[in-house]
């Protein structure tokens, strides 16, 4: 989100998707008044990390709003990325106001937990418009833009590698080998996994039904087929330089030494400037070796949305809350606190975001990103064909019979 005009932040999200975007939103409505009851019960759900920062914002909308209502607001830890599965187990009785990831749109607004916001124009004409793509069903708004930046990138320490260095992933796996360190990557997640099935020919996708997905993951035709990304996972999986791990994994190695490079998101930038100080650094995906070919690694890209529970007893001041939540002032306090991109023009804007070296290098990325439109099916037989090739293949299958599960699982009705 790194820009120098309003024509720059949405050419940067139109292919952040990141993925999957005003001003102060209460300069519009602070003095309205809302009829309410005396005590306005609310209940929020954002992520964990998540929970200094929003309590902060919701103790400046008490402010804001004081004497208005008397409001009691509990805070609760839920993942943006589960929100959905959480939610769907008691909607009625669910938070009244809730961040989630702009992939389960689809499904909160067939579930009726969603329904328009109030004043459309006025969030459109703040945020980006990639943004409120993402935050729409049909044209019709359901969600308040939060961040633009769900998407991931190369996390590298400069005293490791050259600006050379970092566009090969081999030349990296052999430089961490070297050094006796690691670059890691989550396998355990399909979200990453994609990066190297996504810019050779093969597919992946959601009908339109809006359920069920396609895959040609296991192509055995064209340039690139499904056993050549396959057989260049395995090199990778048995390469000493390589680690697969997840977040808190990454974060961990980070912190000991033990990891020089990863392909993460902003949500870490900070940890990683603290960690390696003038060593942080920031960048595209490399490419790697398939089929002796160099491949530029793609991503998944996405926005965070904040959604009203439309089944809220208190609805008119739920969303007055997401508002407030996802407001210019709010988005630009996130960005310092956490490190993630606006998705506010004018929070978007500023010059701390434009000198992000995660949001910069969030931006070069942009240009092999797609948004994440994946139906339920994709997840775990991609984690159990990742976790066979980390394995080194222990079953013996050929390759071929590896993709070919995994794609019958991904598109199963």
């Amino acid at each position: 989100m790194k820009r120098t005009n309003i024509l720059w932040l949405s050419a940067l999200l139109l292919a952040l998707g990141l993925s999957g975007c005003q001003k102060n939103n209460s300069d519009s409505t602070n003095n309205q008044q809302i009829s309410s009851p005396d005590t306005v019960n609310l209940t929020v759900w954002g992520g964990s990390e998540d929970e200094e920062l929003l309590r902060q914002i919701i103790d400046g909308f008490e402010a804001e709003y004081q004497g208005q209502a008397d409001f009691s607001i509990t805070y609760e830890p839920q993942s943006e990325s589960s929100c959905t599965d959480a939610l769907m187990a008691d909607l009625e009785n669910g938070a009244d106001v809730f961040a989630f990831a702009d992939d389960q749109l689809n499904t909160l607004v067939a579930a009726g937990a969603l329904e328009p916001v109030n004043d459309p124009d006025t969030v459109r004409s703040a945020n980006l418009d990639e943004a409120v793509l993402a935050a729409s069903v049909n044209n019709t708004l359901y969600a308040f833009p939060l961040t633009a930046d769900n998407g991931y990138f190369l996390y590298y320490n400069k005293q490791y590698f050259s600006e050379q260095d970092i566009k090969s992933w081999d030349r990296m796996l052999d430089i961490a080998a070297q050094q006796e360190k690691k670059v890691s990557m989550d396998w355990s997640s399909g979200w990453y996994v994609y990066s190297l099935f996504g810019n050779t020919g093969l597919t992946v996708g959601l009908n339109d039904d809006g359920i069920t997905n396609y895959c040609t993951w296991n192509s055995t035709e064209g340039a690139i087929k499904g056993t050549d990304v396959a057989q260049a996972m395995m090199d990778m999986a048995g390469h000493a330089g390589f680690l697969s791990t997840d977040d808190a994994g990454f974060l961990r190695g980070v912190r000991d030494g033990s990891i020089i490079a990863g392909i993460s998101g902003v949500w870490n930038a900070l940890a990683m400037e603290e960690a390696w100080g003038a060593g942080y650094g920031a960048a595209r995906l490399p490419s790697y070796t398939c089929a002796r070919k160099q491949v530029q690694m793609s991503s998944f890209s996405g926005y965070k949305l904040i959604g009203v529970n439309a089944y809220s007893k208190h609805r008119e001041w739920a969303e007055k809350l997401a508002e407030w939540i996802s407001n210019e002032k709010n988005q630009e306090l996130r960005f310092l606190l956490r490190g993630q991109g606006p998705s506010n023009i004018r929070a978007a804007s500023s010059e701390d975001v434009q000198n992000s070296l995660a949001i910069a290098a969030l931006l070069e990325q942009s240009e092999f990103s797609c948004p994440q439109r994946i139906g339920g099916n994709f997840w775990d037989p991609v984690t159990d064909f990742t976790t066979e090739i980390l394995a080194g293949n222990p079953s013996g299958e050929s390759l071929q019979n590896l993709l070919d599960t995994m794609v019958e699982g991904i598109i199963a009705p």
